[in-house]
């Protein structure tokens, strides 16, 4: 996929769902995108995330781009939280981490806050989970957090940071 195609399929993206970013104009969204941004975004489409902006952050001069595909990216899923997780793992491991996949293409997993957001604009994550940012406190005692949406709520839910689920992925955010 082109830097061009990307743009197109974004652009087409952001004119269809208003409703997620309402007084933001494309042409704002548009000088911000550089390769590196590009090269984010493209991750994020290619493993199924569709990303678009959900948001502008006055307070950090900020445009949101957040993975809005309705189940978590599906090629983004059968991963444990993050890397000290996969280590302990002896048996069956998966390929990656969450945690380590977003660092590597240089977006960040929501944070409960950041989903509980995205899930005032659609119904998400209804079949799948995904997994965000635990905090350190949570993490230290070998836990972390995912969400999902069941029965018309949002649901914050723990695990052990090392399972991983066929069902289960992260989603992307990305601040430009």
């Amino acid at each position: 996929m082109t830097n061009t195609e990307l743009i197109c399929i974004l652009e087409k993206r952001f004119k269809e769902n208003m409703n997620r970013h309402i007084d933001v104009k494309w042409d704002s969204i548009l000088e911000r995108l550089n390769e590196d941004i590009l090269l984010s975004l493209k991750y994020m489409e290619q493993t199924g995330g569709e990303p678009d902006v959900i948001m502008y952050d006055e307070e950090s001069d900020h445009y949101i781009y957040c993975d809005c595909s309705k189940e978590s990216p599906i090629d983004r899923r059968n991963l444990c939280y993050d890397n000290e997780a996969l280590d302990k793992r002896k048996t069956n491991k998966p390929v990656s981490s969450a945690v380590f996949e977003a660092e590597k293409h240089h977006i960040e997993l929501l944070t409960e806050k950041e989903y509980i957001y995205l899930q005032t604009l659609d119904d998400f994550d209804l079949k799948s989970s995904s997994w965000l940012l635990t905090e350190n406190e949570t993490r230290l005692l070998g836990g972390a957090i995912f969400g999902d949406k069941r029965y018309n709520r949002t649901f914050i839910y723990h695990n052990r940071a090392e399972s991983y689920y066929s069902n289960r992925g992260f989603r992307g955010v990305l601040k430009i």
